[in-house]
């Protein structure tokens, strides 16, 4: 993509009302606009991102045979009040009304929903177990939306929900999303600061599991056993689950994280409400044994742009970058210019992503954009870098420089992997 093409424009400042170091950044840097607070739009650059991430977990979540369903925004009233329609049991739920009376719940979370639906689907023990997984746009009517896109009235999400048979049967599907979770954090590049972290399971199991980022910017407090790898919630910082988890207080520090994902054993919370039951092969009949697994998409972006940003801006993993390579030509000499357009179809060509800064600008702009962008690798045309060797090649990440000739630029990228 040619850069002049952009509608968007990077900021020097970011607006007055956002105090969120992770918004400031994605708005300075043209990845999302801030509609009001909690609410933001995904820029061009944004989506790019966003698309990536949705990929990363689809992948996981199709190698688990999950199957994928889209969910409906707007939700039925007298499904809900089986479980916790009201305010009192949920107090940040956007409601409305239909033109001829009839209440509606607007895409809080889809325990109830598909619950009800797979009613349809489900009166065999040969039915089971089975999964489905959505991405949408959730709703919360938080009363206040101060950390930026970690914390949002309108936001994206990815939620699967499995029915098993038993417990025995739930457990093994748990592990391996536990599993396909771990992954998923390591290929967006969050893998070594991010922690299994034992949680409340409500009034239906004694554990749930989070995943906790390590974050000075995250509102949630855990205590790490750096060793072992793994970490309490401080809601069940106790001594009787510290001795039933093996763990030894004088061996965890104190950290504040932000939660990335966490899967839930539901048990028949919702299934016997909804009366989701099954047959078994002697004719008796059971409730559907469920679990939920969540991962907040644009939490994470947001939680990617705090912890792996520097004083310069956005720091991209190679995974999710909007693009692998940031090309850049100085000057308004007609050969340069030709040099790095032609890169820049080759660079096409060869598969590799590349947004090419072809504006008008000078070279002090276009560096401190780059910078703030922040994808993984930037080349620089220019009549320095010609004087070096050919083309500057910046990692963004390591702020490592080399100058390559020409025609070793496509073949360098080809085998580079991110350091």
């Amino acid at each position: 993509m040619k850069q002049s093409r952009l509608f968007t424009k990077t900021r020097k400042e970011a607006p007055r009302d956002e105090e969120a170091k992770n918004a400031q950044l994605l708005i300075r840097a043209g990845f999302v606009h801030k509609e009001m607070a909690g609410v933001y739009v995904f820029l061009p650059l944004g989506v790019r991102v966003l698309k990536k991430i949705e990929a990363i977990i689809r992948e996981e979540m199709e190698g688990l045979h999950i199957l994928p369903v889209q969910s409906s925004l707007l939700q039925k009233k007298e499904v809900w009040e089986k479980t916790r329609w009201s305010d009192e049991e949920v107090d940040n739920w956007f409601k409305t009304t239909l033109k001829n009376g009839t209440p509606l719940g607007l895409a809080f979370s889809h325990e109830e929903p598909l619950t009800a639906m797979m009613k349809n689907y489900i009166q065999s023990y040969k039915d089971l177990p089975t999964a489905v997984y959505d991405f949408r746009t959730i709703l919360r009517n938080e009363k206040r939306a101060k950390s930026g896109l970690m914390r949002g009235r309108e936001f994206f999400w990815k939620a699967a929900y499995s029915f098993s048979r038993d417990e025995e049967e739930h457990q093994i599907f748990y592990e391996q999303m536990k599993d396909a979770y771990k992954r998923i954090f390591q290929k967006l590049g969050l893998g070594a600061i991010t922690y299994l972290t034992f949680a409340s399971g409500g009034s239906f199991s004694r554990y749930s599991h989070e995943f906790q980022t390590l974050s000075d910017a995250g509102e949630d407090i855990i205590y790490l056993d750096e060793e072992q790898g793994i970490a309490v919630n401080q809601e069940v910082f106790r001594d009787d689950v510290l001795k039933d988890l093996g763990l030894k207080k004088e061996h965890l520090v104190e950290k504040k994280a932000i939660e990335v994902g966490n899967i839930f054993s539901l048990a028949e919370k919702f299934s016997q409400p909804l009366d989701l039951s099954f047959q078994d092969a002697e004719g008796k009949r059971h409730y559907v044994y469920m679990g939920s697994y969540g991962i907040g998409i644009t939490r994470l972006i947001g939680t990617i742009a705090e912890v792996l940003s520097d004083e310069k801006g956005l720091v991209w993993p190679e995974s999710i970058a909007p693009f692998r390579v940031h090309l850049l030509v100085f000057g308004q000499n007609e050969n340069l210019f030709r040099e790095a357009e032609n890169l820049y179809h080759d660079l096409k060509n060869a598969g590799i992503e590349v947004l090419f800064d072809d504006r008008d600008l000078g070279p002090g702009q276009k560096l401190q954009d780059a910078d703030l962008i922040g994808i993984p690798y930037r080349l620089v045309v220019s009549e320095k870098a010609a004087a070096n060797g050919g083309i500057e090649l910046l990692k963004r990440k390591s702020g490592d420089l080399d100058y390559l000739a020409p025609d070793r630029v496509i073949s360098y990228l080809a085998n580079e992997k991110e350091s």
